[in-house]
């Protein structure tokens, strides 16, 4: 079952940048490695993708380079930065107090308001 768009959206960049936390990649590689990772539950278009690298290289998270592939094909390379590796991880907290939230809600156990 592939997710709603607007789940999605508040996450790619936690899920950009955990990608790249591995390793370099490209952007199709991004896009191919999001889809198998999350069983196909995750289809990022490049159209989403893209403006978020860019968003990211222009903030300082990520920078980008040219490499020539195993074709002769040049690929541009994204890696992340120090700064990025920081906004990851508060990207993660943010996830996890926000899926927590969720969760407990779900479960009936939120604290009620007065």
């Amino acid at each position: 079952m592939k997710a709603d768009k607007s789940l999605m959206s508040g996450s790619a960049t936690l899920l950009v940048l955990s990608l790249l936390s591995g390793e370099d990649m490209y952007g199709y590689q991004m896009i191919a490695q999001l889809e198998a990772r999350s069983d196909h539950t995750f289809a990022m278009k490049e159209g989403t993708l893209y403006p978020i690298l860019h968003a990211l290289e222009k903030d300082g998270a990520v920078d980008s380079y040219e490499k020539s592939a195993p074709t002769g094909r040049t690929r541009k390379y994204y890696h992340i930065t120090k700064k990025g590796l920081r906004l990851l991880g508060e990207k993660k907290e943010e996830w996890t107090t926000f899926s927590q939230a969720v969760n407990a809600v779900l479960a009936g156990s939120a604290p009620a308001l007065a």
